[in-house]
C-alpha cells in the first residue's frame, strides 16, 4: 500500500479518495496505536460539507476499538490541538483540508501533548490498517461512546482572549475564510474591544476558502481600504494560518510577522537564542535583514511539523512559513492564524507605529509562486527538458536569485518559486518553468 499519510495528515477528495470506510479502517487502526480501550480522543472539524460524513465514520471506527469520543464541532485546527493537552484526552483529530478547495478533505491526529504524530507512529497505525484482524472488537461495555463536547471551544476562545491586547478603538477586518474561525475570530477580537468587520464568516458547507481567505486575500485587500480598517486579517479554512492587510491594502504574509517578531524581540534584548526557524520558502530579503540584526535564519523543508521539530531542537522562540503558519513557542505547538494577528497587534502596539509604517521599514526580495497542476509532478528531476530549463534558469539568476520546485505534498500540484532582485526577472523565470512543466508533467 502506498504511504497513506502525507505531509499533513491523510488528504483526498472526499467521498472518492477520503471515503468514510477509508476513515471508519484509519479510526480503528489510531484509536488502537493511541491508546485504546478506556481511553479518550476529542475530533473536530471544519465546515466541509463531508465533515460530517467523516466525523461519523471517523468516530466509529474509534469506539470499536474501545475509545470514548468527545465531538466539538467546527473548531480551528490550533484550537482542537490545544484541547488535546487536556488531561483526559490521549490524542485529537481534526477532519479539515485547510487552505484546499470544499471537495477535499482530509484527517490529522495530534498526541497528548498537542504535537502532530511522529513519522514513526503513523507508521504503525498504516501497518496496523493491512492487518485488521489483530485489532480489538470489544463487545457490550468495552464499545467506546460518542459524547457532544462543544462547550469545550469555548476553552480555546478564552485561551485567545487571555493573549489579546486592549483593542479598544481599533477597527478590525476579518477574512474568515468561510471557515473553521467563522465563530471564534470575531468573538476574540469584539470581546478585546475592537470594532469587528467580518467577511466570509456565513460557511454552507461548499464556499470554504473560495475566493477568500489566506490564499485569496485581494477582497479583503479592497474591503480594508474602503471600510476605512487599521488592520485586516484572512484566515484560512482551518485557521492555522494568516496574512496580514495593513491600512494601505497590502498583503503581509508569514515572513513579515517572523521579521517584525525577530526585529523587535532582538533590539529588547528578549530574543534568546537568536535564531528564526524558517522554511526552503522563506523570502531571502528576510534572510538577509536578520543578518543584520546578528539572527540566524535556519530553514527546514516545508512544512510547519518540521519547523517545530527545528524550534525544538534549536530552542528557537518562533518560526514559521511564508504561507502564514507561524509558531509561538512559548503559548502553541502548531501554526495558529488567530493567535498570530493578536502577536501582530501587541508587535504594532510596542512599535508605536501602524503595519504600513512598520512593513515600510522592510525590504524582501520579489518572490513569485506558480503552482502548476502536474500528475507527474514527483518526476520533474527525472525529465530532461524540465532540468535542462531548471539549471538554465538557476545559472541565469546565479548569486542574485534564488530558484526552488517542490512538489506539494497535499495537492495535486508542482510549485515553482524564483527570487530575484527584479520582479521582472522573477516573474518571467517562473513563467517560463511552469510552461515546461505544462508541456512535460501533465
Amino acid at each position: 500500500m502506498a504511504r497513506l499519510f502525507g505531509t499533513d495528515g491523510v488528504r483526498g477528495v472526499a467521498n472518492l479518495d477520503l471515503t468514510p470506510e477509508l476513515a471508519l479502517r484509519l479510526g480503528r487502526a489510531a484509536g488502537h496505536v493511541l491508546g485504546g480501550g478506556g481511553h479518550a480522543v476529542v475530533v473536530g472539524r471544519d465546515t466541509r460539507r463531508s465533515g460530517r460524513m467523516l466525523e461519523s465514520a471517523l468516530a466509529a471506527g474509534l469506539c470499536s476499538v474501545g475509545m470514548e469520543v468527545r465531538l466539538v464541532g467546527h473548531i480551528p485546527t490550533p484550537g482542537l490541538a490545544y484541547l488535546a493537552k487536556r488531561g483526559e484526552f490521549v490524542a485529537g483529530a481534526v477532519i479539515s483540508a485547510s487552505h484546499n478547495p470544499a471537495p477535499d478533505n482530509g484527517i490529522k491526529f495530534f498526541d497528548h501533548r498537542a504535537q502532530k504524530l511522529a513519522d514513526v507512529t503513523e507508521e504503525e497505525i498504516e501497518r496496523r490498517m493491512t492487518d485488521e484482524d489483530m485489532l480489538p472488537r470489544p463487545t457490550e461495555g468495552g464499545i467506546g461512546l460518542v459524547g457532544d463536547a462543544r462547550g469545550l471551544v469555548r476553552e480555546y476562545e478564552d485561551f485567545l482572549l487571555s493573549m489579546a491586547p486592549k483593542l479598544d478603538g481599533m477597527r478590525i477586518a476579518l477574512d474568515c475564510a468561510n471557515g473553521s474561525t467563522y465563530r471564534v475570530a470575531p468573538a476574540v477580537f469584539a470581546h478585546s474591544g475592537a470594532e469587528v468587520l467580518a467577511f466570509f464568516d456565513a460557511p454552507d458547507g461548499q464556499n470554504i476558502n473560495d475566493g477568500c481567505g489566506a490564499t485569496a486575500p485581494g477582497a479583503l485587500q479592497r474591503l480594508v481600504v474602503d471600510r476605512k480598517a487599521d488592520v485586516g486579517f484572512a484566515f484560512d479554512g482551518d485557521g492555522d494560518r494568516v496574512i496580514v492587510v495593513d491600512e494601505k491594502g497590502r498583503a503581509h504574509n508569514g515572513d513579515f510577522v517572523l521579521a517584525l517578531a525577530a526585529r523587535h524581540f532582538a533590539r529588547h534584548g528578549q530574543l534568546e537564542p537568536k535564531i528564526v526557524i524558517g522554511t526552503v520558502m522563506t523570502n531571502g530579503g528576510l534572510e538577509s535583514m536578520l543578518a543584520r540584526e546578528g539572527i540566524r535564519l535556519e530553514r527546514t523543508q516545508v512544512g510547519d511539523r518540521y519547523v517545530w521539530e527545528a524550534m525544538e531542537r534549536l530552542g528557537a522562540q518562533f518560526g514559521g512559513e511564508s504561507s502564514g503558519h507561524v509558531i509561538f513557542r512559548e503559548y502553541a505547538t502548531t501554526g495558529d492564524g488567530i493567535l498570530t494577528a493578536l502577536e501582530v497587534l501587541h508587535l504594532m502596539k510596542a512599535e508605536g507605529r501602524s503595519v504600513a509604517e512598520l512593513a515600510d521599514q522592510m525590504q524582501f526580495w520579489p518572490q513569485v509562486t506558480m503552482n502548476v497542476k502536474a500528475a507527474r509532478r514527483r518526476e520533474w528531476e527525472a525529465n530532461d527538458a524540465f532540468v535542462a530549463a531548471y539549471e538554465g534558469a538557476k545559472s541565469t539568476l546565479g548569486s542574485s536569485g534564488r530558484l526552488l520546485v517542490r512538489p506539494s505534498g497535499t495537492e495535486p500540484v508542482l510549485r515553482i518559486t524564483v527570487e530575484a532582485q527584479s520582479s521582472t526577472i522573477a516573474s518571467s523565470t517562473a513563467q517560463m518553468l511552469a510552461r515546461v512543466a505544462e508541456k512535460e508533467l501533465v
